[in-house]
């Protein structure tokens, strides 16, 4: 893990070693006070030399104009290169991120990635600038405090240095301790943020059912834990402050003692031992940077290990010789696949369909039938071990995932917008098309005339998952979308299910010319959606349990059949929940 932390300063090495030459020459700096301050107790005063006092004094007054400007470098120039690996860091985190399977994403909440996204890199950006120049700072100064002090009286200078080992004990029984207390709260932390992505995205449906204490009582429980994480973490926090503490103070009994009983039996001069006194801040003073340096290095590391954490996920890849599909006549072949996600229960069992080039092929049943699974493992979205996928001939996993999935087009139910234009919005079809395609593929999707009523046309900003957008147009919008990537494969999975019957009309029409010359997969509750597909096939329970034309599957009867006569019967109480349990 340091090898990988090291790595980041690399870049940056031109603010990384002016900066810690600034911090050694401002621990070298810090030891010149009490030379000059022996010197004048031993000798100036007494000798009554003022013109060296004031000689000396000014050139201190120098070296701490010098140590000012060095501070200055310290805190502005440090403080950037921080940043600079804060943003490296949350570079190659986003990257990493958008290169992760679908299976991550099930089980891992977005608050939480935020959390490591900000919080934790921000730790660690701390840690980068201040933990070099608080170990060199600090080590520079014990060391050399060690050597001034041993020349004024080296037994005296071993006696305090041998408080040093029990400083360190604790130090090594507590900061474990400290550590894991850090590492859970920095759960919590992302716990929190967790439950309030989910109730701030869901505000209007909070709204809606009055259900504010609910949500309330899901923060307050993110809440509890936060506490109690930080209560376990300043208490271990606590406990290392005050036994290091102590150990610091015990420097100042022994100074008292040792010294005066040195003083009493002449082994030191009162100038040497004023001296001391004032001279052992160089020891405390390092010392007690180490030990409050402590809590930021914890959190440093634990934001680290959960940022590693993350970065050591594996990533999408192709399989090794996988390569370019080239051009896609569209036709797709599922043999015997088996599929369940992540190890539990199958969804689908032993699936095979044949889909001809440029045929619509629809796909209906109960809801949790697999139809869903079957659109996420055609683009590889998710990766198959029983069975195998072809497109024209080939199998996805020869397939680079880039090319494969250049070739499908995806219009769902649930449609994701980004808080952008509309133009950017359809943009994101191909990112290279002309405004004029632009415009043609949301005429072709319905949309045009209903963008030019607004004031600031295809530049205007349709908020949050497009929020100023109703359910009709964002489907649109979304249809205009892969009109201008124009791929050869589409899936339409169920993607007017949520709307009105004049709003599904319009958008029909726009999906029957998306469907022209594809390969069309469809999936649909309503019927009469995809009466005129070319081929059905029934899911159930994972399995296809009927498969055939329209008219074929009525005659045939079954769950079909009593499907879409409930759908098209007036004024019954049947329930289409009964006719899946038949």
């Amino acid at each position: 893990m340091l090898k990988r932390f090291l790595a980041y300063y690399k870049p940056h090495m031109n603010i990384f070693i002016p900066d810690m030459l600034a911090a050694f020459f401002v621990s070298m700096i810090g030891i010149v006070y009490p030379i000059v301050t022996r010197e004048m107790l031993n000798d100036f005063i007494p000798n009554k030399e003022y013109e060296l006092i004031v000689i000396f004094g000014l050139t201190l007054l120098c070296l701490y104009a010098a140590r000012m400007f060095l501070n200055y470098y310290i805190q502005y120039q440090g403080h950037m290169m921080g940043v600079y690996m804060q943003a490296q860091m949350r570079r190659d985190l986003f990257t990493h991120l958008e290169r992760l399977p679908y299976k991550f994403y099930d089980n891992n909440e977005t608050g939480k990635l935020m959390s490591r996204m900000t919080n934790d890199l921000m730790d660690i950006s701390e840690l980068a600038h201040h933990g070099p120049e608080n170990l060199i700072i600090s080590t520079i100064s014990i060391v050399t405090s060690f050597i001034y002090l041993s020349t004024i009286n080296i037994w005296l200078t071993l006696i305090i240095f041998m408080a040093v080992p029990f400083l360190l004990v604790i130090t090594y029984f507590l900061r474990k301790k400290m550590r894991d207390a850090f590492k859970r709260g920095r759960q919590s932390i992302a716990q929190i943020n967790a439950s309030l992505e989910s109730s701030i995205s869901g505000i209007r449906v909070t709204k809606a059912f009055t259900n504010y204490d609910k949500e309330e009582e899901k923060f307050e429980e993110g809440n509890t834990s936060f506490v109690s994480a930080r209560r376990d973490s300043y208490k271990a926090m606590g406990q290392f402050h005050s036994g290091t503490s102590f150990i610091t103070d015990v420097f100042n009994v022994i100074i008292l003692i040792a010294g005066g009983l040195f003083l009493y039996a002449g082994k030191i001069e009162l100038g040497d031992y004023t001296a001391f006194i004032v001279s052992v801040n160089m020891f405390i003073s390092p010392v007690m940077t180490l030990i409050n340096f402590m809590e930021q290095y914890q959190n440093g590391v634990t934001g680290f290990e959960r940022f590693i954490e993350i970065m050591d996920e594996p990533v999408e890849a192709d399989t090794e010789g996988a390569g370019d599909i080239g051009k896609v006549e569209g036709h797709i072949e599922i043999r015997n696949v088996t599929y369940g996600y992540d190890g539990e229960k199958d969804v689908l069992t032993d699936v095979s369909l044949d889909i001809g080039k440029g045929k619509t092929f629809a796909l209906v049943g109960p809801s949790g039938g697999g139809k869903t699974t079957i659109c996420h493992l055609i683009p590889h979205f998710y990766d198959i071990e029983k069975g195998e996928i072809l497109i024209d001939g080939k199998e996805i996993h020869d397939i680079s995932l880039d090319s494969l999935r250049r070739s499908i087009g995806i219009v769902q139910q649930d449609i994701y917008l980004f808080n952008a234009s509309i133009k950017e919005n359809i943009l994101y079809g191909r990112l290279d098309a002309t405004d004029e395609e632009v415009i043609e593929a949301a005429k072709r999707a319905n949309i045009h005339d209903y963008i030019m009523t607004l004031e600031n046309g295809y530049d205007t900003e349709i908020g949050e998952r497009g929020v100023r957008l109703s359910g009709g147009q964002k489907q649109r919008l979304s249809i205009a979308r892969v009109f201008l990537k124009n791929p050869p494969i589409l899936i339409l999975d169920e993607a007017t299910s949520a709307l009105d019957n004049t709003t599904e009309i319009l958008i029909q029409q726009a999906l029957d010319d998306l469907c022209k010359g594809r390969t069309t997969l469809v999936v649909a509750h309503r019927l009469s959606t995809i009466k005129n597909a070319d081929e059905i096939a029934v899911i159930a329970g994972g399995k296809i349990v009927q498969q055939g034309t329209h008219e074929a599957l009525l005659a045939e009867g079954g769950m079909y059949a009593d499907l879409y006569n409930l759908q098209f019967r007036a004024n019954t109480g049947e329930s289409i929940e009964g006719i899946y349990k038949e």
